[in-house]
């Protein structure tokens, strides 16, 4: 795990070598990634991960928190093995989202995914490992990376708040695509998850621009 002064340590580092860089540190401060889980916990952050994939927070969390009553409270391979699928669904996952949880802890029950091991290897190893199971992409393994392993080179060039982030930052008409915006986080190493959270904060500071000026 990165602690905070260390993620403030990514962030001055890459700040001082590009003048965009430092334009976000100023107006976002460094990056926060949150505490990150322990590695017995690391299944049920990545369930986490599967169970907020294209929802809006308040509602992805509602879900969440049913899920973990549904299993008796901690979410492992183990006790998801033990719940019945079809109270998954009731909990409000998506018949999707159950198989893609239930297919990952097969996995980790199995020994074809070790959680428990994984923050060992390097970033695209972590990545190729866990998109065996289906229904897990590389975004939700670059969420892995980043929030529950604190990998400091992550470039999501495949989520849509990063690239809008991105244009907004440049003062792009439109956000780049995945495409354009991959060699534009060259210039970011070995820094580029710092980068991508300022992103995501463009767009959570233009959203409360916009909102403040139609009250």
């Amino acid at each position: 795990m990165a602690t905070r002064a260390q993620q403030a340590a990514w962030s001055s580092a890459v700040a001082a070598t590009d003048p965009l860089a430092a334009r976000l540190l100023a107006d976002h401060g460094p990056l926060v990634l949150g505490t990150a889980p322990a590695a017995g916990d690391r299944f049920g952050a990545l369930s986490r991960s599967i169970c907020f994939q294209q929802l809006a927070g308040a509602a992805a969390s509602t879900i969440w928190g049913r899920v973990e009553t549904a299993v008796g409270g901690r979410v492992t391979a183990q006790s998801i093995m033990s719940t019945p699928f079809e109270h998954l669904r009731t909990a409000g996952l998506s018949n999707a989202k159950a198989t893609t949880i239930v297919g990952l802890a097969t996995a980790v029950l199995a020994g074809a995914v070790d959680l428990a091991s994984i923050g060992r290897r390097p970033d695209e190893v972590v990545i190729e490992e866990l998109i065996v199971v289906k229904g897990i992409g590389r975004w939700t393994a670059e969420m892995f990376l980043m929030f529950t392993l604190h990998r400091h080179d992550v470039w999501p060039t495949g989520d849509l708040g990063v690239r809008m982030g991105y244009g907004l930052a440049v003062g792009a008409s439109e956000p780049p695509t995945a495409m354009e915006l991959t060699p534009l986080g060259e210039r970011f190493r070995p820094y580029r998850t710092v980068v991508a959270w300022w992103c995501w904060q463009e767009v959570n500071a233009s959203r409360r621009g916009a909102a403040s000026t139609t009250t």
